[in-house]
């Protein structure tokens, strides 16, 4: 193959990645672009000038996609949840049936969890049996290192044992203590980044992979959702129609439809995201541009209810728990919509948009600081109050160098990859300070 036809076969491939632009679409595309070169060339350009000043005026194959979804808007519809026509190749058949085969596998291990009847280990366990047969799709899939399957399989072992051998405290009524639903809210964060390590193949250093899987977990809960609201009617139909005929399935679909059902979903919705990749990030900048000023409102009102609520050391504690709630939205958002932008993109109004995000973000983190050390000084330290703390901290060293980069960035003395850099830079302190929630807190506080 002549080099010309390298060029040429090379942006073929990545002009098919744009899901709004068909394979006839592509092939007029190139008619197109081998009609400048062929002009080019006559006009005494090489080659690779000729196909460089071709690719040139083809303009922005961004907006040449969008010019088509706009003109057949049910294309986007229909690549949601149809497979491309023709047959599924080889390994597509045997990636599907590996990850259903797992599937199957995290519903045994949830109907034997949940058949223990023992709410407490539930609550522990739950995560415990799912992600990691995700993760093993993804060790198969990448072909991960055995060194680092090693390391996975050992820290989530560490946790596993952790959960089932502390001897955590219940209270009298049997409601579980602190520590207890503290390890089992974080050990998800823990063995979500060990879900990105078996994600990236290994190559968790690599920003580009890291976003990647950030663009991933964000797709992952769009088709999840999906799914789930199309079973839940699917579910409630079902019970109607067997309920008018006298016959109840509630104990058929309670033992064996659900657990099998839910893990199920899950696992195969990550599949769909890896086949159709970039299909449900185009809503990304729909969904950011609808939500970021609604957030935006509701962070300024929430710093309005704190620091007009009287004392701080008499905030509700449930409000400050919704606080740290809300503040972890706007990360995610804000992750969520930096994963879908251009990093080469010029600063926009919208970008000033989500620089209030952050400093409305910052300002209630501060006043919800204040409050949790008020609380601390006047009745001390609790496991509670101790990993809301660290979370404040941690989400306030995000939200202050976020601010700073994006600011940078809006002056034209920055670059946007920075911002983009850092929030996936950042992630892994998350998941320290979940670690150090489920490891040391019970001891620390005596399993209480």
């Amino acid at each position: 193959m002549s080099a010309l036809e390298t060029q040429i076969d090379q942006w073929r491939r990545w002009v098919s990645g744009r899901e709004a632009i068909t394979s006839d679409d592509v092939d007029e595309l190139e008619d197109n672009l081998r009609g400048q070169v062929a002009d080019l060339r006559s006009g005494g350009l090489d080659d690779d000038e000729a196909f460089l000043v071709a690719v040139k005026r083809m303009g922005n194959l961004d907006d040449v996609s969008r010019e088509f979804a706009r003109e057949h808007s049910e294309r986007l519809w229909k690549q949601l949840v149809l497979v491309p026509e023709g047959p599924l190749d080889g390994g597509r058949w045997r990636e599907l049936w590996v990850l259903l085969a797992l599937a199957a596998g995290a519903g045994v291990a949830v109907k034997l969890l949940f058949g223990s009847g023992d709410t407490g280990v539930i609550g522990r366990n739950v995560a415990l049996v799912v992600l990691p047969f995700l993760a093993a799709y993804f060790g198969w899939s990448r072909r991960l290192p055995g060194r680092v399957t090693g390391v996975l399989v050992g820290v989530a072992a560490v946790l596993a044992l952790a959960l089932n051998l502390y001897p955590f405290e219940t209270l009298a009524h049997g409601a579980p203590g602190a520590t207890m639903l503290l390890a089992a809210t974080h050990v998800p964060v823990v063995l979500w980044l060990l879900l990105g390590v078996a994600y990236t193949g290994g190559a968790w250093r690599d920003a580009a992979r890291r976003m990647d899987f950030v663009r991933f977990t964000g797709e992952l809960l769009i088709y999840f959702v999906l799914i789930a609201l199309g079973g839940a009617v699917l579910v409630g139909l079902t019970y109607s129609t067997f309920n008018l005929v006298g016959v109840d399935v509630s104990r058929a679909f309670d033992g064996w439809v659900m657990p099998f059902a839910v893990p199920g979903a899950f696992l195969v919705s990550a599949w769909l995201v890896e086949a159709k990749k970039n299909v449900v990030e185009n809503m990304a900048p729909v969904l950011t541009r609808v939500f970021t000023p609604l957030t935006l409102a509701l962070l300024v009102a929430a710093f309005v209810a704190l620091v007009t609520g009287g004392p701080l050391a008499a905030v509700d504690r449930n409000l400050l728990i919704l606080m740290d709630a809300i503040l972890v939205l706007v990360l995610a958002l804000l992750l969520y919509s930096f994963s879908a932008r251009d990093p080469l993109a010029p600063g926009r109004p919208f970008d000033w948009l989500q620089l209030a995000l952050v400093v409305a973000a910052f300002a209630v983190d501060v006043v919800a600081l204040t409050a949790m050390v008020t609380r601390i000084a006047d009745a001390g330290w609790t496991a509670n109050k101790t990993a809301a703390l660290g979370l404040n901290v941690a989400l306030l060293v995000h939200l202050v160098w976020t601010g700073a980069l994006l600011s940078r960035f809006l002056r034209a003395r920055g670059t946007f990859a920075a911002v983009e850099r850092w929030q996936t830079r950042y992630l892994p302190v998350y998941a320290v300070w979940a670690a150090v929630v489920v490891l040391v807190f019970p001891p620390v506080f005596d399993f209480a």
